[in-house]
């Protein structure tokens, strides 16, 4: 079961040896209205660039976003990422593995059907999944989920994922935890401890995975969460990364500055 908010502490500074894995949205950057209407701090490349060599190469972005898109907003860098929840993966190889897409096209019917009859929803079809957003629309929440439970009802092949005012279809038994074990059972990532933040109902599977192994499972934002630490937002996390960026490079004797917010 989710702990209670009030359980929850800060994070302990990353070490040496830690696998860090970030979820995108939510996480890294302030969720938007849309998913393309996100705003990427200038610093925020450049410390992910540096924490990606501090770390050996073991950090990689687990986002329910195609892994498109993620390089897209992250260019020039291309770091290990696991998109739509461990439907695509990439290793730090760069080799790209990809689940093959299921039938999606009744789905993607009636998602563009309930988008056309009712203002404020937008439909995202990705490889292997189709996404609901009901942000713009919130009171909708229970017409979209009811829709989308009905599309399902006979594709056991198929499941109904909801995160932050989204609906998504995916393929069942898809979620961040196996990719976050995948990434763990290859170079750099082996044998490092694991450390996964996350702020939706959507990253519990990933922090299932990195704390019975040591690991460290910080929830970005309110609610109940399997984590047993927390930050309050993606600035939160900015800091504590500068934070961490700064303590891996300084010498044991020395004090380094408080970290910055990006403006």
């Amino acid at each position: 079961m989710p702990k209670s908010s009030s359980n929850l502490q800060l994070p302990p500074p990353l070490g040496r040896d830690a696998a860090l894995f970030l979820d995108f949205d939510g996480t890294l950057v302030g969720l938007a209205p849309t998913p393309e209407a996100i705003e990427i701090p200038p610093a925020l490349v450049p410390l992910l660039s540096d924490l990606r060599d501090l770390l050996g190469g073991a950090l990689a972005v687990v986002s329910g976003r195609q892994i498109d898109s993620i390089d897209r907003f992250l260019a020039p860098l291309r770091l290990p990422a696991a998109g739509e929840h461990g439907v695509q993966r990439r290793d730090a190889e760069g080799h790209m593995q990809e689940q093959r897409a299921p039938d999606l096209a009744s789905i993607l019917d009636i998602a563009n059907e309930l988008a056309r009859v009712h203002e404020g929803l937008l439909v995202e079809r990705k490889h292997a999944a189709i996404a609901l957003h009901y942000r713009l629309a919130p009171q909708l929440e229970a017409v979209c989920r009811d829709a989308m439970s009905r599309a399902i009802a006979h594709e056991p092949q198929l499941e109904l994922m909801h995160g932050k005012f989204v609906f998504e279809v995916k393929p069942t038994g898809v979620h961040k935890g196996i990719a976050i074990e995948a990434f763990m059972s290859e170079a750099p990532f082996a044998g490092r401890m694991p450390v996964f933040l996350g702020d939706d109902t959507t990253d519990e599977t990933g922090f299932a995975v990195v704390q019975p192994r040591g690991g460290i499972a910080v929830k970005v934002g309110s609610g109940p969460s399997l984590a047993l630490h927390r930050l309050e937002s993606p600035r939160d996390v900015y800091e504590w990364l500068v934070q961490a960026r700064d303590l891996l490079t300084a010498p044991e004797n020395k004090n380094t500055e408080p970290p910055r917010s990006p403006r």
